[in-house]
Parts: structure tokens; C-alpha cells; sequence
């Protein structure tokens, strides 16, 4: 379960020293520090579903979200997350893996989010469609449709099955909230596959 120092210090009140009780419980194993007030009570947690607690407002998305549904074959071993109005990229390096976020656009961002619930955690992860736009979005443009297919299936390596599945609508409608060069192109090449 994660924790803020914060929780720590209610929870510890009785302590004389909260603060060496934490030290204590770190140096035992029984708190994991992630990052700068925030740890984790179970070394054993899947990295994914504390990503949207290390640096938010944040969702998994780009890459790990492509992996999680199987759109891409790769696994992914960086937690990949979409956030707004931060600026600039964040990496993270914590005992639980790897945690990347970047910025997408603010009309884009609260589209297209699931919220799933495993065990006692909760997380926030982008639709199959909303995390393609949005790694379309954060890749270098494209100028054509073919170099936006090269893209898909070479490079990115898409699925054409899992491909197939997608909602073709939620595509040309998360495309629009992007004001960006590949999303323009993908909706033209989503209405000629169509």
C-alpha cells in the first residue's frame, strides 16, 4: 500500500520521533521509498500500479499502454504515463522500475481513461485508441500516409489484428483533440481504410 510521509506521521503520532521510526522501518524492509515522500508497504507490487501516484495528474500510456493491450508485440519495461501542463519530461528511477511521463495536450488528456481497481490499488490507464493517439502524438511528424503506415506497422510494430479491433470512431474523434501533424494524417488514413 502506498504511503505519504504525511500518512506515516498520523499513523507513527505515538512515536516520540516519527521520523526515526520511518528510518527504522526502511532500514527493515517494511517501507520501500519510491520517491521523496511517497513509499510503499509491499516490495512485491506490479511497478504499473503505482505509476499514477509518483507524478500526476498522470495515466499509463505511449508504449506500456500499447503493450498492456496487446497492440504492440514488445513487452515494456518503463512505465510510460501522459500528463498535462507539466512542460517537460519526468523520469523517475525507483526500486519499482523505471516511470516516464509527458505531456499531451490539455483538451486530450482527461479523454479516453480507464480506471481499473486490482486489489487495493487503483490505476489510471488510456483506452487502446486514446494511447495510440497519444503516441502518435509524441513521435516525430510524418508527411504521408504511407509514411504514417511505415510508422504504424514497421516501426511500432502494431498488431494489424488488434489493429483491426480498434474503435475506428473513438480514433477519429481522440484524433481531433490533438491540433497535431500525425493525428491529421491518421484520420485521413483511417477514413481511406474504412
Amino acid at each position: 500500500m502506498i504511503k505519504t510521509t504525511a500518512m506515516l506521521f498520523d499513523e507513527l503520532e505515538e512515536y516520540r520521533s516519527p521520523a526515526n521510526k520511518i528510518s527504522r522501518m526502511v532500514d527493515n524492509g517494511n517501507l520501500i521509498p519510491i520517491v521523496r515522500g511517497l513509499y510503499e508497504t509491499n516490495k512485491n507490487v506490479s511497478g504499473y500500479l503505482l505509476a499514477s501516484s509518483i507524478y500526476g495528474p498522470s495515466y499509463l500510456s505511449f508504449d506500456f499502454a500499447l503493450s498492456y493491450h496487446h497492440l504492440i508485440p514488445e513487452a515494456v519495461y518503463t512505465f510510460t504515463s501522459a500528463t498535462f501542463l507539466k512542460k517537460k519530461k519526468k523520469q523517475f528511477q525507483t526500486p519499482f522500475g523505471v516511470y516516464t511521463y509527458q505531456d499531451v495536450p490539455q483538451s486530450a488528456y482527461p479523454v479516453g481513461i480507464l480506471i481499473k481497481n486490482e486489489g487495493n490499488y487503483s490505476y489510471l490507464i488510456a483506452e487502446p485508441e486514446k494511447a495510440l493517439c497519444d503516441k502518435l502524438y509524441s513521435v516525430p511528424p510524418v508527411v504521408s500516409q504511407k509514411e504514417l503506415r511505415d510508422l504504424l506497422f514497421d516501426d511500432l510494430r502494431l498488431d494489424p489484428t488488434e489493429f483491426g479491433n480498434l474503435n475506428k470512431q473513438k480514433l477519429v474523434s481522440y484524433c481531433g483533440l490533438y491540433h497535431a501533424t500525425n493525428l491529421k494524417i491518421f484520420i485521413k488514413l483511417l477514413r481511406r481504410m474504412a
